[in-house]
């Protein structure tokens, strides 16, 4: 074709004629890049809407290899307990799910409009968050290597870019707020100073050669943007109070000292996306992260999941396993335990008392977290922030902005994504103080305008929500304990994060279901 053809003559074809490659070239040079999308949408070149719908381009790869027949009973509707019976229900068994709660998902939680959040000793909240507005009161973000987006691509669930870090962001530590470009810009230049200079003098001769000298201080010119005596004093990079446009913008004030810099404590927002877990890109996915426990469900099948059923007694026995809850009691071949360890511990049983130590062991960590709801999104209109976290030492911890419906009416932070004792503290108030406390905070960043025009707002404390209690536990050591746990206790299994390396994550329920599952297949295949 001639438009694929390079040069003038093939823009105009060979007689002079006008091509829809150099029609398009000339309505983008005149009316820009959304003229010519325009252009191409008319002339059936690109798509007049995109399409929403989302299904699963193929199967998992984990798949256990083999049929089997037996029945399993799996105490707890979680990520870990649904995983379990979604791939045990593809291997062909007969399972079935007790859940105490009134509903699947355990800590997968998203809350909307016309939701009602209950907790132990504390008031009920009514939920009257607007249309299409949803509050992750659990996890909130999905890293790209991790065996969930495996699952949200198998099962249908279409994700989003979570964004994680931004440099628009703030830092808040010492009564002082800046932005996180600023503290980074800062944080890099001084540490960046500091090792040119001690290069540059020698002081680094024992170990880095000459040539390895040179790279080096090329390396950290860079890094740091410092100047051609080594010296870092402020950067574009740190921003502008008015950014460049029609002229050169105002930058910024001067940084203040290294030790200003370092008493400022600004340090911690450098970090937060260092670790294997925060890198970026991370995502999420579309519509709340209870999206996965809807799909699940959906696969494993509502009539299969008993909720409002407690376990309070669990028997193995020679040729099954006998579980009784509130709604009577059930017989299994095999039995997947998916709840919470220190939950488990308290139960009655016959696993012994290793067992029961074992499962004790871990400690149940606290955890807050509260969703704004705004009538008017400040945060993108005045601050210019689209996503992302802002890091503060103040009680609160963290502030997410939401990372989707950009530019809508209105929209939901979390106000604040706390744990220990700072999660203790707003536990131990009312919904309405701990909402109260929250804009105090929030406001010693955002000003007046971050108590203005809320609309309405959910908090919850995980280690008062029933039948969970926690929002993940603590090992002191992956000792004798875990890896006793990883193992069955006669026909009984156990699976959840607390069992894995990635302890607080969907991925390290998913991953320890998987394994539980393959143990109790394999047992299956090589029974008589």
């Amino acid at each position: 074709m001639a438009e694929k053809s390079s040069g003038g003559a093939a823009e105009k074809g060979g007689g002079g004629a006008l091509t829809r490659r150099g029609l398009l070239v000339g309505i983008g040079a005149v009316g820009g890049a959304g003229a010519m999308y325009a252009a191409m949408g008319a002339l059936g070149l690109a798509p007049a809407e995109q399409d929403k719908d989302f299904t699963a381009p193929r199967t998992g790869d984990f798949t256990l290899r083999g049929k089997g027949s037996a029945k399993v009973v799996i105490l707890g509707a979680g990520v870990a307990g649904l995983t379990a019976a979604y791939e045990l229900g593809k291997a062909g068994y007969d399972c079935t799910l007790l859940e105490a709660r009134p509903k699947a998902g355990g800590r997968n939680l998203s809350l909307r409009g016309g939701d009602r959040l209950t907790e132990l000793n504390g008031p009920a909240q009514d939920v009257t968050f607007g249309e299409g507005v949803y509050f992750n009161a659990g996890p909130g973000r999905i890293a790209p290597w991790m065996v969930t987006l495996d699952y949200c691509r198998e099962l249908g669930v279409p994700i989003e870019t979570f964004v994680n870090n931004n440099a628009a962001a703030y830092v808040h530590t010492n009564g002082r707020t800046v932005r996180a470009r600023e503290a980074r810009a800062d944080m890099y230049g001084y540490v960046a100073e500091l090792l040119a200079k001690a290069t540059d003098l020698g002081a680094l001769d024992r170990v880095v050669s000459k040539n390895d000298q040179e790279t080096l201080l090329d390396f950290l010119r860079r890094f740091g943007d410092l100047g051609p005596k080594l010296e870092y004093e402020g950067s574009d990079r740190r921003g502008f109070t008015k950014f460049p446009a029609l002229d050169a913008g105002a930058p910024v004030p001067a940084p203040g000292s290294l030790h200003q810099i370092l008493a400022a404590g600004t340090g911690r927002a450098i970090t937060s996306d260092f670790g294997f877990e925060q890198a970026t890109p991370m995502f999420q996915p579309v519509g709340g992260m209870d999206a996965i426990v809807t799909k699940l469900v959906e696969a494993v099948g509502q009539d299969r999941i008993k909720t409002g059923a407690k376990v309070t007694k669990i028997t193995t026995l020679a040729d099954g396993v006998e579980v009784v809850h509130t709604g009577g009691s059930i017989k299994a071949d095999y039995c997947v335990a998916a709840l919470p360890p220190h939950l488990l511990a308290k139960i009655p049983h016959n696993l012994g008392a290793q067992v029961t130590a074992a499962l004790a062991t871990p400690v149940p960590a606290a955890a807050g977290k509260i969703g704004l709801e705004y009538g008017r999104r400040w945060w993108e209109r005045e601050d210019r922030i689209y996503g992302g976290v802002t890091e503060t030492d103040l009680d609160i911890t963290h502030i997410w902005y939401p990372s989707h419906g950009y530019h809508s009416e209105r929209g939901l932070l979390v106000g604040y994504y706390n744990t220990d004792e700072n999660a203790e503290l707003y536990a131990a108030l009312t919904p309405e103080d701990r909402r109260r406390r929250a804009l105090t905070q929030g406001k010693k960043i955002h000003g007046e305008k971050y108590r203005q025009d809320v609309l309405s707002s959910a908090s919850i404390a995980w280690e008062r929500q029933e039948h969970i209690q926690g929002a993940w536990v603590r090992w002191p050591s992956f000792d004798s304990s875990f890896t006793l746990l990883q193992r069955p206790a006669g026909r009984v299994y156990f699976a959840g994060d607390w069992l894995t390396h990635l302890i607080a994550w969907q991925a390290g329920a998913m991953e320890s279901a998987r394994g539980a599952v393959t143990q109790l297949h394999q047992r299956v295949l090589q029974s008589p």
